[in-house]
């Protein structure tokens, strides 16, 4: 799981209380969070206005098992609206409100732009990650492709999967950071920044391209950071020509655990999705289901995240 956007917030102003969040920090790597929860507690005292403090106190108090972790992010949210720490996440999973269809924008994008530097490292070599490779070698039967979109391209671990495979090759990512290292692969005929929780006017998806430019959408990944999936499957078939093929992943919910609205967030604060749902918005968006495959898709925490590839075609 990425780190919490904070590298380049984490830092209050005041070095008093600066240093007083480094040994709360401490406290708290040492497994003392009622303690740790104290000491942030002073430093907001010098620092008041200090948004990733209050989500960090936020999030010693949960550890702590204190009922007050709830106003500690609601304080973060007031300092920051733009949600950039993912605090309505954090309410979610505590129970203190609704789970949200959608993490904030703005939160995945910090998300990664602060990850992208260790991203191909951290992700493949100590996790374990594995479905651009998986995913490629399911829709290899189905290529050569004219013209593969590469939604959530990240670094370009896909990228460099299908790259022969396909004789154009667009990459879109929210985070600015995560485009600058796939553009330094040199593996896109084009790369541009886009946000698959808008509607296909906003979402950065066509501008100057066409729609119904691609045989093959992939996404590989992406969908884990968005709980409901109505916008993504109208952007894919605006972007997909008659009989092309939808390639992405999911982490499972489960049968069970996914219904009712069809995903679930996790601690990790990525959603996982309900097969069921999966099935049901592809036959309602006008896909066949080619393929289903059940795989571990990386390590997290030691312990295999259960996810599933999926392989479609659009109607027609």
């Amino acid at each position: 799981m990425p780190p919490s956007p904070f590298s380049s917030q984490f830092s209050s102003g005041d070095a008093t209380a600066d240093r007083r969040a480094d040994y709360a920090r401490m406290l708290a790597e040492g497994g003392d969070f009622a303690a740790a929860a104290e000491l942030i507690e002073q430093a907001l005292e010098l620092a008041p206005g200090w948004a990733a403090g209050w989500f960090r106190l936020g999030e010693y108090r949960g550890k702590a098992g204190l009922g007050t972790a709830a106003d500690a992010y609601r304080q973060a949210l007031v300092l920051r609206p733009d949600d950039v720490f993912g605090a309505r996440l954090k309410l979610a999973l505590i129970g203190a409100e609704q789970t949200p269809d959608r993490p904030p924008s703005r939160y995945v994008e910090g998300l990664f732009d602060d990850y992208a530097d260790r991203f191909d490292t951290a992700l493949v070599e100590k996790l374990g990650y594995s479905v651009p490779g998986k995913l490629a070698t399911l829709v290899a039967p189905h290529g050569p492709f004219r013209n593969t979109v590469d939604l959530g391209c990240g670094t370009g671990l896909f990228g460099a999967e299908i790259r022969t495979r396909t004789a154009r090759l667009e990459g879109f990512d929210l985070s600015t950071n995560m485009l600058a290292k796939a553009q330094a692969k040199g593996l896109y005929d084009h790369l541009g920044q886009s946000d698959l929780s808008l509607a296909s006017d906003d979402s950065g998806l066509f501008g100057d391209l066409t729609v119904h430019r691609a045989d093959l959408v992939s996404a590989a990944d992406v969908l884990m950071y968005l709980g409901s999936l109505e916008t993504v499957f109208p952007l894919v078939l605006e972007l997909l020509a008659p009989a092309g093929v939808f390639a992405f992943s999911a982490e499972d919910a489960g049968e069970d655990e996914g219904r009712g609205a069809g995903f679930v967030l996790r601690d990790s604060l990525r959603y996982a999705h309900s097969q069921a749902y999966i099935r049901a918005l592809l036959s309602r968006f006008g896909f066949d289901l080619l393929c289903v495959e059940n795989t571990v898709i990386r390590m997290d925490a030691g312990k295999p995240v259960h996810g599933v590839l999926f392989l479609s075609k659009k109607r027609g």
